[in-house]
């Protein structure tokens, strides 16, 4: 029995419905209807889709059901390729006891005095909402048996459901679920609410295809760059060619006489006195916007425009921010994080020191759709539509910046191309509602890739040292890790080794830059993951024990006499994965493989593998990855896969390749002709995911498989050539900064 976390009355809106249906919770404000059709001769196998029923109730819900058993249900999370849409309704559905080929989904708007935490970052979707679902889902199962009992004139405990209908095994009679909805609105909820058994799940723990695929596949899926509305203008943006410069002034008089534009105006994202949101990092919020009838010539006009531009600070280098973070790593000073122990007179009576520095340059997000966002902004209200990972935060802002009440600014959600989290920042948005403000209607604003690449908020620059003190017998005794970054460390102080070590300390340094930072996918545990288990194995060479054994004797430390009260990690999870990859990969087993391992915890979950290479032309190709995975229950294991090994690949890919640089303050990498991604011919051969089956509640998965992947490719690459690698990009040392 679990009790309802919010007031019953907000949780549940019960309505009589108009059509026929019942409509439960988290209301939204949009009907459901649509048309999807199966093409022939796709290939594409889906479950034919429900028939809709004639009439829906007007009033808005999380779970609707119509007359005919069909049932929506909204997706509140934004989704941007980790597959929720598909996850959250499949929990709701679980506890509904429906037939998800009954089922269709819509994804909802912001709303949130309904949904709880409408956000799309640090992986967190599906375990901040885990019980909710799961009570949205059985009371409205509770509600449709409690109408049932009273239509059919039986006690509650005769019935069962099974996939929509509700049953009286003993006088062999039936209902569907459309046939008592209306009933069931005048029921109340009951303060306790009976949830499954995870061993009773039907639904969760099997492999559901997304229920946009045939969309996404046959190019009817809408992404906000998609979207189309009557009288829409394309708006276009030109901020600075470097950081540090802003503008000063423009002649817009030859544009405006190009064909199709309509206005060339100023606008200013972070006007003075406006309230701010911690998503609204920009460098350039002072911007020329302009806006026409057609993309390309918004285009054509924005590479006409003669513009000035002044020096406020001065350009910065990447050779140089390399050689000032490693000023920083050999100062003296640093702000200490934790400290166990003795450390340095550890590091004193140790027998045997290792010592290694790692570093990886700045990353841009590259999502495959560029930043844009639909606005429609009078003085009465504001409609904005479009891909963000924030809705939340955007709303807060663009109320700022326009003056408009917060319910006054209605935040809808498309899904989105891509994010890794820059689409955590809505500068976009708050760019298109002001555009939309300054020429009076509606407007699409649309980055160009080299808008997209060069605006910032990348995944900063970072370089870490780590020292390690062992014994006579080889045994770890000392640990000291010293980490710097642009405008941040990227040190986890009590992650793994802290906890397994007597003596350990934990440093961190920053320096300050003109250019904008943030979340990268697993942000700093994306690199601080790599060189951290590359470092481990280094040290378990030097003390001549096996790389897994090693590990496996800190945890074993860890689990029996921890070191500290502070660690963030539950050590028995870590091992098992460890455990698991071993068995699963054969890694006792002889060969020649070219073998690396690595395991890491980020986002409440324990990912472990182990990865296998040969040198094809002198150069790295990943065979096989195994993937071990302790994330608690698994809710659609085909998307979990997925994930699994997009994390997989989107790693391997960037610490080969990935780096932007800058000179003069310019990144010189502005679109895919000169930055470098991993290709398809790159990308492992076979990739195995394994699920560790625990019951523990979800945790998360969209971006814990990224980070060790890097530490295993760079001791296998160790283990191929005989040369440790401690600079990303591996394979291209000319972008190391």
């Amino acid at each position: 029995m679990k009790k309802l976390n919010n007031n019953r009355r907000n949780f549940l809106k019960v309505s009589a419905a108009t059509g026929g249906g019942l409509l439960l919770g988290m209301t939204w404000l949009t009907s459901c209807e649509r048309e999807v059709a199966i093409e022939e001769g796709t290939g594409f196998k889906m479950p034919p889709r429900p028939d809709m029923p004639d009439r829906w109730s007007e009033v808005n819900a999380f779970v609707k059901i119509g007359e005919n058993g069909v049932v929506t249900i909204y997706s509140p999370n934004p989704e941007i390729g980790q597959n929720v849409k598909t996850s959250m309704p499949m929990i709701v559905a679980e506890e509904l006891d429906v037939d998800w080929q009954n089922v269709v989904v819509e994804q909802a708007g912001l709303d949130t005095d309904n949904f709880n935490s409408q956000l799309a970052g640090g992986s967190q979707s599906i375990r901040k909402n885990w019980t909710i679902l799961r009570q949205t889902g059985a009371a409205a199962r509770y509600l449709l048996v409690a109408a049932a009992a009273e239509s059919l004139g039986v006690p509650v405990a005769e019935l069962r459901t099974e996939k929509g209908i509700i049953y009286h095994d003993a006088s062999g009679k039936s209902l569907g679920y459309g046939e008592v909805a209306s009933a069931a609105a005048g029921i109340e909820v009951p303060e306790d609410i009976q949830l499954k058994d995870p061993k009773d799940f039907t639904i969760i723990g099997q492999g559901k295809k997304n229920v946009d695929a045939l969309e996404i596949v046959t190019g009817k899926a809408v992404y906000g760059i998609d979207l189309q509305a009557e009288g829409t203008l394309i708006a276009g943006i030109v901020h600075p060619p470097a950081f540090g410069m802003e503008l000063k002034s423009f002649n817009a008089d030859e544009v405006k006489q190009m064909p199709g534009i309509r206005h060339v105006v100023t606008i200013d994202a972070k006007p003075g006195g406006a309230e701010m949101q911690w998503s609204d990092v920009n460098a350039f919020p002072q911007l020329i916007a302009i806006v026409g009838d057609k993309t390309w010539q918004v285009f054509q006009a924005k590479k006409a425009l003669k513009v000035e531009w002044t020096t406020t600070s001065a350009g910065e280098f990447s050779a140089d921010h390399r050689k000032e973070l490693k000023e920083l790593i050999e100062s003296g000073k640093a702000d200490v994080a934790r400290r166990d122990g003795d450390p340095e007179q550890a590091f004193e009576d140790a027998d045997h020191i290792v010592e290694a520095t790692y570093s990886a340059p700045f990353l841009p997000h590259n999502t495959m759709e560029p930043m844009n966002f639909f606005a429609d902004v009078n003085g009465e209200r504001a409609l904005l539509n479009g891909p963000i990972q924030t809705p939340e935060y955007l709303r807060k802002t663009v109320s700022a910046v326009t003056g408009l009440a917060e319910e006054k600014v209605d935040i809808q959600l498309t899904r989105m191309g891509g994010g890794f989290g820059r689409r955590l920042y809505g500068n976009f948005g708050v760019e298109a509602a002001l555009i939309s403000k300054a020429i009076g209607g509606p407007v699409k604003l649309v980055y160009t890739r080299e808008d997209d690449m060069t605006q910032g908020t990348y995944r900063p620059d970072y370089l870490v040292k780590y020292r390690a003190g062992l014994d006579a017998e080889g045994k770890l005794i000392a640990f000291h890790v010293r980490g710097a970054g642009t405008n941040g460390s990227p040190v986890f102080a009590n992650r793994f080794p802290a906890g397994a070590v007597e003596n350990y300390l934990a440093e961190n340094l920053s320096r300050e830059s003109n250019i904008s930072t943030g979340a990268w996918r697993a942000p700093k545990s994306n690199f601080i993951a790599g060189a951290e288990q590359a470092f481990l194995d280094e040290v378990a060479e030097a003390a001549g024990k096996d790389p897994i054994d090693f590990r496996l004797e800190l945890f074993d430390r860890a689990i029996a006499d921890p070191v500290g009260e502070k660690n963030d990690y539950d050590a028995e999870r870590y091992a098992g994965v460890l455990k698991e990859v071993r068995v699963k990969s054969g890694w006792d087993e002889s060969g020649n493989q070219h073998r690396g391992v690595a395991a890491y915890y980020c986002h409440n979950s324990y990912v472990a593998q182990v990865l296998d290479l040969s040198l094809k032309n002198n150069r790295p190709q990943v065979d096989r990855v195994v993937c071990a995975v302790d994330c608690g229950i698994v809710v659609n294991p085909e998307g979990a896969v997925n994930q699994i090994e997009g994390g997989i690949i989107d790693g391997i890919g960037h610490a080969l390749y990935g780096a932007l640089t800058f000179a003069d303050g310019k990144p010189e990498q502005e679109n895919y002709n000169t930055y470098r991604l991993i290709r398809h011919a790159e990308a492992p051969k076979k990739i195995e995911t394994h699920f560790v089956d625990n019951g523990i509640a979800p945790t998360g998965l969209g971006e814990p498989s990224l980070p060790p992947i890097m530490g295993a490719l760079a001791n296998a690459m160790y283990k191929a050539t005989g040369k440790r690698v401690y600079d990303q990009p591996f394979a291209n040392p000319t972008l190391r900064g």
